[in-house]
């Protein structure tokens, strides 16, 4: 199954992948327009790269990012 994505999308980073004292260990790109929704109602979003999860945390300034939603990305946006 293959999620709808925009020809270039508004992301940002989202994380999902957590190291053992639960800070992300890389953020996601996913749709800007989703974010919002999946931190209040816990819905899943689709990052770029294909991992699906619900948005629990917010990116910092420097955070690492998925490489390969970072490919996905430059490639849309190149």
């Amino acid at each position: 199954m293959s999620a709808p994505t925009q020809v270039r999308p508004d992301t940002r980073p989202e994380g999902t992948e957590t190291t053992s004292d639960d800070t992300p260990e890389v953020f996601h790109y996913v749709r800007k327009d989703k974010i919002a929704e999946s931190a209040v109602m816990g819905s899943m979003v689709v990052a770029l790269c294909g991992e699906v999860f619900p948005v629990t945390k917010s990116p910092k300034p420097g955070s690492p990012v998925c490489p390969d939603c970072k490919k996905v990305y430059e490639r849309m946006s190149g």
